[in-house]
């Protein structure tokens, strides 16, 4: 591959490994201002243009140039102060007396001038310290980099340790055989877990569990640095590859971040499944490692049952993966292959790399959501934030910061909780009781706001007043008489004391059904326990629609998380400001399948703090437009200066006549194309459909894409069409394919799909290639490339209006109009319509060209579409080639003349 470079700014040069388009150049020129001026910017290259790379070698090109600036300074600092020293000079204004020793504050001017010094000092001091602290740094990494015998070395002391603590528990167990137990008020081998730990403070002081002050010993100082985060797991691990292959993938310390449930590599927690479980499970063996000390010194004292710890949780362990991770660009699956083989922890590990990498990679959340970003050790004073694929970031904020729990999951985890505590009443201290009390006593309010009674049957209780209801968190709070507690401090006891991992312990240990408990008495009251939760899960078997996958792990529905850990979520989500969130309420046959729901309506309140925080933050994807909706409701009311904003849009790389959009106005018949509500289901617009697709399938080779609003809506046009004997004569020229509704049935769709396109291109003869009949915001229209004869025509049925008749969006237009100005004379509740319609079309109509030498049509059928207020709102490279045409024999002959050209070039 040819090596290039792109001209940055003030001569500079954008290390490149090929020559760059003319558009990345402008990319990365536009990228590297934005970051050195401190904006907050929204980029837009759509996909196939090489996005990625241009961030890369734009964002660490100003890295590069900007470290090297303050080393320069460094230097220029400690040079002064080093000849200062030689000179032995002190400066006049220090000495007392010194004429003109006033200023304005009525300060004598030798105080002044002292501070000022002294100032300085501490700065040199400083810039020493940190110089000695990266040289040693960069020794260690170098020498880990150069010498393999000292990675063989570290190795072999890490299996004599591990045989060593082999052979020192088998000593320990042996004895422990000869030792008579003590059976005084003693609880089943391991029970003793799930007792909660005496809860101390109710303030912000950190926990004595040693953890924190941990966490500071290791401390060290952040580097500037860029935190690059998209939405998907696979988008992360693509990006990481391509910082790889970049030319800055030799010298950059780049760590990516992930879950524990991508990162665990501790068998016996990953098994537990559940994100929740598996974060919990980690945090109690790290408390059990802290107390382990303590525990040993209680000679004297009734032995407790050993506590597990993880054997992956050792500082050296993962301070030498921490410095493998630093020394070579790892992505998630090389952490987590590397962390198996160094027997030390891939999310702790990675998370000790933090504070000396330049280049942090990570999902959304651990960017977005406060609690997880502190948890992580992000700190973003000054730094440089990357957001991806961002073209749902105002979604994916209000999703997040969103909560919703069933009757069902409120009535079973206070039915868990009380059997909790009925049976270690006596050995919980008071303020765990007083808090248990108080959890138990919000679930069985909760209920009651459904219509329900927390102590019956949620499935066998009717609800008599269904419908949803819409309240504020103030309302709420006062209506379900839970004002007069505290919901912080309970969050925090839940955080703390863990207390959803001990119930789940609990319900773990005692929930199934052959389970024998000690006593008669306790016998009973746990038999009525199961028995509730086996009537919990037979009902909502009953609920569960056809659609729904089967599951083999059905008998497991309640192993996969206390539903606890749910509804603190809920709890958590309360305790926003009153004006930024509203509960719904919503009632449904039942009060196990009615819910609580908490929306979150200005995600700008968690956005801010990002923007506060961070020197510059880059907003960037595929397809921004419309991006008013970044600008208003999310920098405006977030408070970023109009100012500071910046936008970047280019072109695609593909050459013009390798697109041919076309939005059409009637079909052959001459039948209006608007698909509304009220005209959609009418069957000459369907049949209309089936006709425009049937005479395109006769000129377009290879696959044919076609979006519907909604599976609904394909469900009855294909029913419609196999009535009429239309999809018979479809499948004469294109096999079809239906998009399926289960994310797991997607992959094998799309396979079929693909051989069927190879099979006919090879094959010749009658059948030209397949038609996919997909549904905008389903699987299909996000982050599937339908490059080459995969699609050659993309074809948008209508236009895909959200339902304006949901109560949640409503709430939010509502709001909208309350507090954002009219633009352009139309009310904001109009505008979010319209560009969250468009913004669906944009995503799914990208999703055809995906390199240079690509070719696609474009055909989108509404004759609403050339309205100029929603035909402004598409990308502009797709705007700027983009055909009218009001009847559909001038359409059809410019697409036969277009695919026939091409077909012919090849």
């Amino acid at each position: 591959m040819e090596s290039g470079a792109a001209t940055g700014p003030g001569g500079g040069r954008f290390p490149f490994p090929y020559t760059p388009y003319l558009i990345q150049e402008r990319f990365m020129a536009a990228l590297y201002s934005a970051l050195e001026a401190g904006r907050v910017g929204i980029f837009e290259s759509p996909t196939g243009t090489g996005k990625s790379l241009s961030l890369i070698c734009g964002a660490l090109s100003w890295l590069r140039d900007f470290e090297e600036k303050k080393r320069q300074e460094e230097a220029r600092l400690l040079a002064l102060e080093d000849s200062g020293q030689e000179r032995g000079e002190r400066p006049a204004a220090a000495e007392p007396g010194h004429p003109g020793s006033g200023d304005a504050a009525g300060e004598p001017g030798w105080v002044t001038a002292f501070v000022q010094k002294k100032e300085e000092r501490d700065m040199v001091d400083r810039l020493k310290e940190e110089q000695i602290r990266r040289k040693k740094r960069e020794d260690r990494l170098e020498k880990i980099r150069h010498n393999v015998q000292l990675k063989y070395a570290t190795k072999r002391k890490r299996s004599e340790e591990d045989e060593t603590k082999r052979l020192l528990q088998l000593s320990k167990e042996v004895i422990s055989e000869g030792d008579g137990v003590d059976v005084l008020e003693q609880l089943d081998h391991n029970e003793e877990e799930l007792i909660l730990a005496e809860y101390e403070s109710d303030d912000e002081k950190k926990v004595a569990s040693g953890l924190e002050d941990d966490d500071d010993d290791l401390e060290e100082e952040h580097v500037t640095k860029i935190y690059y985060c998209s939405r998907t797991h696979s988008q992360l691990s693509q990006f990481v590859r391509e910082v790889q292959k970049s030319p800055f993938g030799k010298d950059t310390r780049l760590v990516s971040l992930g879950s524990r449930q991508n990162l665990c590599v501790n068998e016996e927690v990953r098994r537990l499944g559940a994100l929740q479980l598996i974060n919990d499970r980690c945090m109690e063996m790290q408390k059990n490692k802290h107390e382990k000390k303590s525990d040993e010194e209680m000679e004297g004292k009734r032995r407790r049952a050993s506590r597990t710890v993880c054997p992956f949780y050792s500082y050296e362990q993962m301070q030498f993966l921490c410095d493998e991770v630093l020394v070579e660009v790892k992505d998630i699956e090389q952490l987590v292959a590397l962390g198996r083989e160094t027997k030390a922890c891939p999310y702790y590990g990675s998370r000790y790399a933090i504070p000396a990498a330049q280049l942090v990679v990570l999902p959304y959340q651990m960017v977005l959501h406060e609690p997880t970003r502190s948890a992580a050790g992000i700190k973003l004073k000054d730094q440089v934030v990357i957001i991806d694929e961002a073209h749902n970031l105002i979604d994916t904020i209000t999703c997040i910061h969103s909560a919703e729990v069933s009757g069902s999951q409120l009535c079973c985890a206070h039915s868990q909780l009380l059997q909790y505590m009925e049976r270690y009443r006596k050995r919980l201290k008071a303020k765990n009781l007083m808090y248990i009390k108080q959890i138990l006593y919000l679930l069985e309010r909760f209920v009651a706001m459904l219509g329900g009674n927390v102590n019956q049957n949620p499935g066998c209780q009717a609800v008599s007043q269904t419908g949803t209801v819409l309240k504020s968190i103030n309302d709420f709070l006062f209506q379900s008489q839970i004002d007069n507690i505290n919901l912080f401090k309970v969050r925090r006891y839940c955080e703390k004391s863990l207390i959803s991992r001990k119930l789940f312990g609990f319900v773990e240990r005692y929930g199934g059904p052959a389970t024998a408990v000690k006593t008669n008495k306790e016998n009973q009251k746990l038999a009525g326990f199961q028995n509730f939760l086996l009537t919990l899960k037979q009902r909502s078997d009953k609920e569960g629609t056809p659609q729904s996958p089967p599951l083999e792990a059905e008998n497991d529905q309640l192993r996969t998380a206390s539903p606890l850990m749910q509804i603190e979520g809920f709890l958590s989500a309360l305790t926003n400001a009153n004006q930024d969130g509203r509960v719904i309420i919503n009632r449904q046959g039942t009060v196990g399948q009615s819910s609580l729901k908490f929306l979150l309506l200005n995600p700008a309140v968690y956005f801010a703090k990002v923007v506060e925080e961070c020197r510059a933050v880059i907003i960037a994807g595929g397809t921004m437009q419309p991006v008013a909706d970044f600008r208003e409701q999310l920098l405006s009311c977030a408070g970023v200066d109009p100012a500071r904003v910046v936008e970047f849009s280019c072109g695609h790389v593909i050459p013009p006549e390798n697109i041919l959009p076309i939005i059409l106005c009637s079909g052959p018949s001459n039948q209006q194309l608007e698909f509304t509500y009220q005209k959609r289901d009418l069957p000459q617009m369907m049949d209309e459909t089936g006709r425009i697709l049937c005479n395109l399938c006769n000129v377009v080779p290879g696959g044919v894409v076609c979006f519907f609003p909604s599976y609904e809506y394909e469900k009855q046009v294909y029913a419609h069409w196999e009535k009429t004997g239309l999809l018979t004569r479809l499948a004469t020229k294109k096999k079809i394919f239906q998009e399926p509704k289960k994310a797991s049935q997607v992959e094998q769709v799309l396979v079929e799909y693909a051989k069927c396109i190879k099979r006919c291109s090879q094959a010749g003869g009658q059948m030209t290639g397949a038609l996919l009949l997909s549904v905008v915001g389903g699987k299909m229209s996000e982050g599937i490339n339908f490059s080459d004869d995969l699609g050659r025509c993309v074809i948008m049925v209508g236009m895909p209006y959200p339902n304006i008749k949901s109560p949640e969006l409503q709430e939010k237009m509502t709001w909208l109009d309350k507090t954002m100005p009219r633009a352009a004379g139309q009310a904001p509740s109009r505008v979010l319509i319209e560009n969250l319609c468009m913004k669906a079309v944009n995503q799914s109509i990208g999703r055809a060209i995906r390199h240079q030498k690509d070719f696609a049509s474009i055909l989108l059928l509404d004759h609403r579409y050339a309205r100029p207020a929603v035909f402004n709102k598409l990308p502009q490279w797709i705007r700027e080639r983009t055909q009218v045409k009001p009847a559909f024999g001038s359409a059809f002959a410019e697409l036969r003349k277009f695919h026939r050209g091409k077909v012919d070039a090849l």
